[in-house]
């Protein structure tokens, strides 16, 4: 067992009993102090964000690979990143070890605790890593079905290939933002009079995709290719993941190269980086792939992950509806697979570079995973608690993603993903 999994820890800092953060989580990410000016890489235990840059600048790190501060003091993780993966998991050891209940050295020891404490409500969190590449897989088997009824034949609703490779598409990284950053409804061409041409529009069916990623943490040589047994030991950590989309513009741009315009203008993601590491508890089997997959697919063990993804639209008073409850192991191609399959053709992969899952749909009316699935197309709109509609996402709605794992009274969290969505620009 990794020593910071341990379901007996308990933590002597203050911690609601259904935190996302336990002691057995130890995520990481990087916040600013509100009344500082310089970001740090921190990591969160119950209601304390943790300063690591005053850790280790206190010495209680240096045994494991990341005494040197500098490592800390900085507005992204990818220097500690690089310090690879016996680091990352040494230090979330020894982090397990300072906060645990029965180390009353550190609880009494005010020139150990001074300084490296916050308050949730006193720091901003950052966009936790420079993200160098990013790209977008299509991987449930629920959603890809769900959208090839709904454009294309329902009784051929998978394209040829999609049993047999994790599809995806190359996005835009300077478009991944953090949580509590609020987008711009997007202009583009949309087609609503298929006789008609097409019209430059805000968009109509602005959308919601409910998706994790995983960051990667080590590079690959240009020419060599990453293995599912290798997979586990290139991810860093998963965040929740919240791919907007304009399904209007969409519709008409796709063909033939895939989305564009329709999906670059902003995706959202959780702060906090939950470790490999730290999901290691909630591996569970996936759905049975059938036809086989070629051998450099195939993977041996739990490669999936059980954790409960909740997807909520809030309005502007703060009433809010849940309109999709699903989990991130009803993905059909796991995170193993993507990763061997990215880089099957040589591609190196670079520390900071993020992948996401694509929508993850479940197989019932409450877990799909997108707004064009829970309405159908429009077709069947929801109901809010203020007596409107919704066929896709207004104005000023905000959405609200949570994700967590939970097994044996550990409960293992992401926080949240949230925006709200503004009004179009207007352009003079």
């Amino acid at each position: 067992m990794i020593r910071a999994n341990n379901p007996a820890n308990g933590t002597w800092l203050p911690t609601e009993k259904q935190t996302d953060f336990s002691i057995q989580n130890i995520p990481f990410g990087v916040f600013k102090p509100k009344n500082r000016t310089n970001p740090r890489v921190g990591t969160r235990i119950g209601k304390r964000v943790i300063d690591l840059a005053a850790i280790a600048g206190k010495g209680y790190l240096k045994d494991e690979g990341a005494g040197n501060k500098e490592v800390f003091q900085c507005d992204n993780l990818n220097k500690f990143i690089s310090l690879g993966k016996p680091v990352w998991r040494d230090v979330r050891n020894k982090i397990s070890d300072i906060f645990n209940s029965e180390n009353e050295e550190f609880w009494n020891t005010p020139d150990f605790t001074e300084g490296i404490f916050y308050r949730p409500d006193e720091v901003e969190t950052l966009l936790p890593v420079k993200i160098g590449d990013y790209t977008d897989f299509y991987s449930s088997i629920d959603h890809a079905t769900n959208v090839g009824k709904m454009f294309r034949d329902p009784k051929n609703a998978l394209l040829p290939n999609w049993k047999h490779l994790p599809v995806a598409y190359h996005g835009r990284a300077s478009s991944i933002v953090v949580s509590g950053t609020n987008i711009h409804r997007p202009w583009g061409q949309i087609k609503p009079d298929p006789d008609n041409p097409p019209v430059f529009s805000p968009t109509r069916q602005l959308d919601f995709e409910l998706e994790m990623a995983f960051i990667t943490g080590k590079e690959n040589p240009l020419g060599d290719r990453i293995t599912t047994g290798q997979a586990p030991d290139y991810i860093f950590g998963v965040v929740i993941f919240n791919d907007l989309s304009a399904r209007d513009i969409q519709s008409w741009e796709y063909v033939p190269l895939g989305p564009f315009l329709s999906k670059n203008f902003g995706s959202v993601i959780s702060p906090w980086v939950v470790t490999l590491d730290a999901l290691e508890p909630f591996k569970t089997k996936g759905p049975e792939q059938n036809p086989p997959v070629l051998p450099y697919l195939r993977f041996e063990g739990d490669c999936h992950f059980d954790v409960h993804l909740d997807v909520y639209i809030e309005l502007d008073n703060e009433k809010r509806q849940k309109v999709c409850r699903s989990n991130f192991k009803h993905l059909y191609w796991n995170m193993y697979q993507q990763l061997a399959h990215h880089t099957v053709n040589g591609c190196n992969i670079r520390i900071g570079d993020m992948m996401a899952s694509g929508t993850i749909s479940g197989p019932t009316p409450a877990s799909l995973g997108s707004m064009l699935e829970i309405t159908w197309r429009g077709t069947k709109p929801i109901v809010m608690p203020d007596g409107s509609e919704r066929k896709f996402i207004n104005d000023f709605d905000t959405i609200v993603m949570k994700a967590y794992a939970e097994k044996e009274g550990v409960r293992v969290g992401f926080g949240e993903s949230r925006t709200q969505i503004l009004p179009a620009k207007e352009f003079k």
